[in-house]
């Protein structure tokens, strides 16, 4: 067999591998990072829910306290009268 040849092939072969590797390598990391990042956007959600539930829970309370105050003007003007 020619040598020209024999040195196309490997040439052939050791271009298809790290052609092959590359693409590998490159795939792992694309998917380690959207990993991390749906990771990260859990998280967010996790915190934007947990604010809905602290602002659901202030606007109860806020109702609270005006009832709280308004039965307090009440009984501060009976005992006026």
């Amino acid at each position: 067999m020619d040598p020209g040849i024999i040195v196309g092939l490997l040439s052939l072969i050791g271009t298809l591998v790290g052609t092959f590797g590359g693409i590998l390598a490159s795939s792992r990391l694309t998917n380690y990072r959207l990993a991390q990042l749906e990771e990260k956007v859990n998280k967010h959600n996790n915190l934007i829910d947990r604010t809905y539930k602290l602002e659901e829970e202030l606007a109860i309370q806020n109702q609270r306290i005006s009832a709280a105050e308004t039965r307090l003007a009440q009984q501060e003007r009976k005992q006026i009268s």
